[in-house]
This record gives structure tokens, C-alpha cells and sequence, in this order.
């Protein structure tokens, strides 16, 4: 089964990211293809590269970067919510790119479900 992915939320203040994270990696693993993962409105925070976690709590963006380089995920941020948010190409963390909503009607169009995390 093909899937895309939206995640809404920051990395931090909602448990979309980890939500997210794990079942990307359990679809992964039973065989599914994760067709593209679109970062929008706070969830374009999971990209930052500026993010310092504690050394006693979990790095998200490190766990993105990780897995799209471990499965050749296309993680996408919305251009106008990074923007916003101050993130720019050279502050994006490993594996993530910033493109337009466009990338997220596409991923739509081409998976078998679409699977959104946050409000």
C-alpha cells in the first residue's frame, strides 16, 4: 500500500511527531511504501536543524532525518509555513526539502490513503 503522511504539529508541544514517526517506521516495516511525508502549519518545526533537544530527551528531527535516510522518504515542508516560522533551506535539517501545497495534493493523488497527524 502506498502512503502519504501530514503532520500538523511541532515536534515538542503535541505527540503528532512521535505518532507519526512510529507508524511510518511500522509501515515501513511491514512492507508498505511511505510515498512522500508533508510538514505543515507548527509541524514544518520538525525540520528545523536548529532544534537542541536534551541529552536525556528524544531528538525528532534527528529520528526524521534518520529514517528518510535509512528508506529514501521524501519529507516536504510547506514553503509558506516555514516561512512564516523563519525556516528556511539553510536551516532545514538532513533529508528534508521545502516545496508548495501542490506536494501535498500530489502525494494524495498517488497514495492509497492519506493519514494526518494534528489538527
Amino acid at each position: 500500500m502506498k502512503i502519504a503522511v501530514t503532520i500538523n504539529e511541532g515536534p515538542y508541544q503535541h505527540q503528532a511527531s512521535d505518532s507519526a514517526y512510529l507508524f511510518c517506521k511500522a509501515a515501513l516495516e511491514k512492507g508498505h511504501e511511505i510515498r512522500r511525508v508533508f510538514f505543515y502549519n507548527d509541524g514544518v518545526n520538525n525540520a528545523s536543524s536548529l532544534t537542541e533537544p536534551p541529552q536525556d530527551d528524544r531528538n525528532i528531527v534527528a529520528r526524521w532525518s534518520k529514517l528518510a535516510e535509512d528508506h529514501k522518504l521524501d519529507l516536504v515542508v510547506c514553503v509558506a509555513a516555514a516561512l512564516r516560522r523563519g525556516i528556511r533551506d539553510e536551516n532545514l535539517a538532513a533529508g528534508f526539502r521545502i516545496s508548495g501545497l501542490g506536494q501535498l495534493v500530489e502525494a494524495g493523488i498517488e497514495a492509497d490513503r492519506l493519514v494526518t497527524f494534528g489538527d
